[in-house]
C-alpha cells in the first residue's frame, strides 16, 4: 500500500532493527588542520561553503546516522562530493572520523586496537574498488587468493578456494592469465572473487561497476544480486547512478553535501520524494520499469472483482501493462503464494506512475 507522509519515515532517522549489522552514529568527518575545532560551527549549522570559505575547512560528513541490516545490500548515493566514499571507508576505518560511531555486531570500529581493525579487515569486511585494485605482476588466481594468503591459508587451499570463486565469476580458463590480459568487466570479476574468497561477512563495494560499459554493467549488477540471493552478505554499495541504486538497494540512502537528505526504502522513495532535490534525481526514471506492484497496490478488504488477474506483488507496473495489452479497463488480485495481499487497477498504475512533488505527496490524486 502507498504509505501516507505521517507514515513516512524522517531522511535522518534510521529503522530500528535487532538484525542491524552495521550501525553509524552522529558521524562526522571534517578536513583540515583543526577539524575538532570545526565541529561546534557544523553543528551550528554552518554550510558546507561557508566552512570552506571563512575557516579553509572541508566538510565531508556532517551527522550521519544509517542502520545498515544483516543480509541486505544497503545502497548510498549521490553527486560527486557528496561524501558517499568518504562514508564507505570510514567502516572499515581507511578514513578516520572527526566524531561519532561506527557500531559492527555491537562493537565500534573506530575504538578497535590497530591489530583487532587488521583482523576486522581480513576476516569481516572485504573491499571492492572502482579501479579493481588488482596486482599486475599476480595471476588471476594469485589476485583473487591474496585474502587467504594474508590470512596464512595452506597454499592448496588458497588454489582452491580462488578456483571455486572464479568459476562462479565466469572465469574458468584465466586462472593464470594477468589482469592486463582481461578485459575491465572480467578484472572486476576478479576483484569480487578476491572479496568473496576472504568470506567476510561485510562487502564495501565502492562505485564498483561504475568505469564499466553499460551492458557489462547491467550483467555485473545481475551477477551481484544472484550471489546475493545464495550468500545473504551484508552489503554496502557505492554509486551516483539512481537506476543502479533502485535495482540494487533492499535500503537506499541519499546523500548531498555530506548528510543524509532521505533514506528508506527504495520504491517509497521513487514515490515520496522527501525533497526538491530527491525529486531531481527521480524525475527522469522510467517508473514503470522501475515500481512494483507491492508498492502502489492496495489492501487486500476479503472482496475481489470476478475478472481480476492475478498478479505477483514483485513484477513490475511495466510487466503488467505488457501481460494485458496496455487495455487500461483490466483489474488485477495481488497473490504471495496464492493468497490474495492486495488489489490494484490499471487506473492506479497509471497513477503511479505519474512523478508527485515533495509539496504535493500524500494528497489524493
Amino acid at each position: 500500500m502507498i504509505e501516507t507522509p505521517q507514515n513516512v519515515k524522517s531522511p535522518h532517522q534510521p529503522e530500528i532493527d535487532r538484525n542491524v549489522k552495521i550501525s553509524v552514529r552522529n558521524l562526522y568527518k571534517v578536513f583540515g588542520d583543526q577539524p575538532e575545532a570545526m565541529i561546534e560551527f557544523v553543528r551550528s549549522g554552518i554550510s558546507k561553503t561557508e566552512l570552506l570559505e571563512k575557516y579553509h575547512h572541508v566538510l565531508g560528513l556532517n551527522d550521519i546516522n544509517i542502520d545498515m541490516m544483516d543480509g541486505e545490500i544497503t545502497v548510498i548515493m549521490g553527486l560527486s562530493g557528496s561524501g558517499k566514499s568518504t562514508l564507505i571507508r570510514h567502516l572499515n576505518r581507511l578514513i578516520e572520523p572527526t566524531a561519532g560511531e561506527v557500531i559492527l555486531d555491537g562493537e565500534d570500529v573506530l575504538k578497535l586496537t590497530e591489530t583487532e581493525l587488521r583482523e576486522v579487515r581480513r576476516k569481516r569486511m572485504s573491499m571492492v574498488f572502482q579501479k579493481f585494485a588488482l596486482f599486475p605482476h599476480r595471476t588471476v588466481s594469485e589476485n583473487a587468493a591474496l585474502s587467504l594468503e594474508v590470512r596464512g591459508d595452506d597454499l592448496g587451499e588458497q588454489q582452491s578456494e580462488a578456483q571455486y570463486w572464479l568459476d562462479r565469476l565466469g572465469l574458468s580458463g584465466f586462472e593464470d592469465s594477468y589482469p592486463y590480459q582481461l578485459s575491465g568487466g572480467m578484472q572486476q570479476r576478479v576483484g569480487i572473487a578476491r572479496a568473496l574468497c576472504a568470506h567476510s561477512e561485510v562487502m564495501l563495494l565502492d562505485e564498483a561497476f561504475s568505469a564499466l560499459d553499460p551492458i557489462i554493467r547491467s550483467q555485473m549488477q545481475d551477477l551481484l544480486l544472484e550471489l546475493q540471493r545464495e550468500l545473504n552478505k551484508t552489503i554496502v554499495f557505492i554509486t551516483h547512478d539512481l537506476d543502479e541504486a533502485l535495482k540494487l538497494a533492499d535500503h537506499l540512502v541519499i546523500l548531498k553535501d555530506g548528510y543524509v537528505i532521505q533514506q528508506g526504502e527504495p520504491q517509497q522513495i521513487l514515490l515520496h520524494p522527501s525533497d526538491p532535490y530527491i525529486e531531481q534525481f527521480v524525475s527522469d526514471i522510467n517508473r514503470a520499469r522501475v515500481l512494483r506492484v507491492r508498492s502502489v497496490m492496495k489492501a487486500y478488504d476479503g472482496e475481489v472483482r470476478p475478472d481480476a488477474i492475478m498478479i505477483d506483488p514483485d513484477i513490475t507496473l511495466e510487466q503488467v501493462i505488457e501481460s494485458v495489452n496496455g487495455d487500461t479497463s483490466k483489474h488485477f488480485v495481488v497473490a504471495q503464494d496464492d493468497n490474495p495481499i492486495g488489489v490494484l487497477s490499471m487506473h492506479e498504475i497509471m497513477i503511479a506512475m505519474v512523478p508527485r512533488r515533495a509539496s504535493l505527496d500524500g494528497l489524493d490524486p
